[in-house]
């Protein structure tokens, strides 16, 4: 999951909210990936099973809430659900058919509630630094697993909380403990941008 505020506020590249606004202060889903036990991971898996708006038409106004694009130009999100799919959801067809993998990324986020476990441990999108180590723990102790965080640099230089990854099961309903836990490069402290 991807902290808008993290992205939004980066020299990397520029942030363009989706046609349907700023989305909400809150982590949105960046994907739902299959990886193998050593952190590697298969892309592109099946390049006849493409993107299909018509299966997920009764999850559009969540997705759009939930797993927003903000790479300009603004969309209204199908070019990065269609991305998401093709390269990362068609390796997981044989558990997923295409509403269920995005069903389940839903449903995920829903149940990790990350904001409200970091708020929970005192930890606020307020442009304040926390260690790592205190970001670490609180969402281990929320989902009961050990996350992996990935910082990004702000224009000043300042490392940012942006992403986490939280492993699953093969079903895509259940947290599991990471085989391989993902890094990313970040501080000691970390700023937790507003957005």
């Amino acid at each position: 999951m991807q902290w808008p505020g993290a992205y939004c506020d980066t020299k990397q590249h520029r942030c363009c909210y989706p046609k349907t606004g700023k989305p909400a202060a809150d982590f949105g889903i960046h994907g739902m990936w299959p990886n193998y036990n050593d952190g590697s991971w298969p892309s592109n898996c099946d390049p006849d099973s493409v993107f299909s708006v018509h299966e997920i038409s009764d999850l559009m106004g969540r997705l759009q809430k939930e797993w927003p694009s903000l790479s300009c130009p603004s969309s209204n999100g199908n070019r990065f659900w269609s991305h998401e799919w093709e390269k990362h959801g068609t390796c997981s067809e044989q558990q997923l058919d295409q509403h269920d993998y995005f069903e389940a990324g839903l449903k995920l986020k829903e149940k990790a509630n990350l904001l409200n476990v970091l708020r929970t441990a005192g930890i606020e999108p307020n442009d304040n630094f926390y260690s790592l180590e205190k970001i670490e723990d609180a969402i281990t102790e929320g989902i009961g697993h050990a996350p992996g965080i990935e910082c990004n640099k702000d224009s000043e230089g300042n490392s940012q909380l942006y992403q986490v990854y939280l492993c699953v099961d093969t079903s895509g309903s259940d947290f599991i403990d990471c085989p391989k836990l993902p890094r990313g490069r970040c501080a000691t402290n970390v700023q937790f941008a507003k957005f």
